[in-house]
């Protein structure tokens, strides 16, 4: 089931799952509190820009925890635009779309505030090697580290498979990597260019052509890859043919530290969830197209482990919220406990931070229309792109 009309059905899927768990969790509050309306901040906040916070590396206070970073908010300036700053915060083109729906992405013009989705919670997987999220479109990696030492992560944007070619979820690992690769574009991949009247040559090499970039990572999945891009406004959309793509900068300082062996886990989670300080904390991203999962069970199940984790009580949550974090889709990570302020007032209370973007990418508004309509479309080293 999908997410039209998910608040009506969710109130019985919830009501059973509250009663099951009221049944056998002592830790359920056993009269929840009334939802506390907080006063919304809604007021223009003054602009006065900080130094923006760290987007990439996140050091954790304990192996529990799973929400790192913070919202932030910038001002474009004239010729901003979406490709620029998520490549310069460390963002995808598409979660700057998504957390920013009613600007438009080509001419926010002068002055415009834009949400920066940097709040990020990890993904209810092994805290290890690389965890790629595909329906968040990012891509987790956990150094090696001593008996006593943080856990560090660092994360970064992905482009992913677009849809009949998605990037497969399981378990794997790094078994090869290379500089300069060659691609050798599978028969299934120039076919269907050679259908689009875009053919590809049997070989290509490396150089600026090459859709691999510079850096690759062939994994344990048969024809699958991590790569970079020789086109970067690909990156955080569904443009590949289910190899994972990522800014030629991220793949180039990751490479030096993955080895063979590296395990690789891929996951399929529109909905994480939290909890760090006194919230419940909920990132929410639209399911896959192809994804038939059921919206609302999907919300219950998610929440309810993170709260069991967490040792708190499931009748302080407010469903509702989680529900419509989930059908807006904007990938804020906002906390959803009944007590919990709103929307508007902790993006009215995000740092606003400087606008660090120092050069702009020549791509238009068509240039990336056709990148997504797979017109430019390329494959992995030996295999998919």
């Amino acid at each position: 089931m999908r997410i039209s009309s998910i608040r009506a059905p969710l109130a019985a899927v919830l009501a059973t799952a509250v009663a099951a768990v009221t049944a056998g969790c002592a830790a359920l509050a056993p009269d929840p509190p009334d939802t506390v309306e907080a006063p919304e901040l809604l007021e223009p906040v003054a602009f006065e820009p900080r130094t923006p916070l760290q987007t990439r590396r996140f050091e954790l206070d304990d192996p529990s925890q799973r929400v790192v970073g913070e919202l932030q908010v910038i001002r474009t300036r004239d010729d901003d635009t979406f490709v620029d700053i998520a490549r310069a915060y460390n963002l995808g083109f598409e979660e700057l779309v998504a957390a920013n729906p009613d600007v438009d992405p080509w001419l926010p013009g002068e002055g415009a505030e834009i949400v920066l989705p940097t709040r990020f919670i990890l993904p209810d997987a092994p805290l290890e090697g690389i965890v790629i999220n595909t329906a968040q479109m990012r891509l987790f990696w956990y150094p090696e580290r001593e008996e006593g030492d943080p856990v560090v992560v660092y994360t970064h944007p992905i482009g992913i498979g677009r849809i009949g070619r998605e990037t497969p979820t399981g378990e794997a690992t790094v078994i090869d990597k290379a500089t300069d690769p060659t691609w050798y574009p599978p028969a299934s991949v120039r076919r269907e260019h050679a259908e689009k009247g875009d053919p590809l040559p049997a070989v290509v090499p490396p150089g600026p052509d090459n859709p691999l970039g510079r850096h690759v990572f062939r994994l344990s999945m048969p024809s699958y890859l991590i790569h970079g891009t020789n086109k970067p406004p690909g990156v955080g959309m569904r443009v590949s043919a289910g190899c994972v793509r990522m800014f030629p900068e991220d793949i180039e300082a990751l490479f030096p530290h993955i080895g063979r062996g590296t395990p690789v886990h891929i996951v399929n989670q529109p909905l994480t969830a939290g909890w760090h300080g006194d919230q419940l904390y909920v990132d929410a991203h639209p399911l896959l197209e192809e994804d038939d999962r059921d919206a609302e069970r999907l919300i219950v199940a998610t929440v309810e482990r993170a709260m069991a984790l967490a040792g708190q009580p499931l009748g302080t949550v407010d469903f509702s919220r989680a529900a419509a974090l989930l059908e807006d889709g904007q990938g804020l990570a906002l906390p959803v406990l009944r007590t919990s302020p709103g929307a508007a007032h902790h993006v009215a209370a995000a740092r606003r931070i400087e606008n660090i973007i120092e050069g702009h990418s020549p791509v238009d508004a068509d240039e990336l229309a056709a990148e997504v309509d797979g017109v430019a479309r390329a494959g992995g080293s030996g295999g998919h792109d």
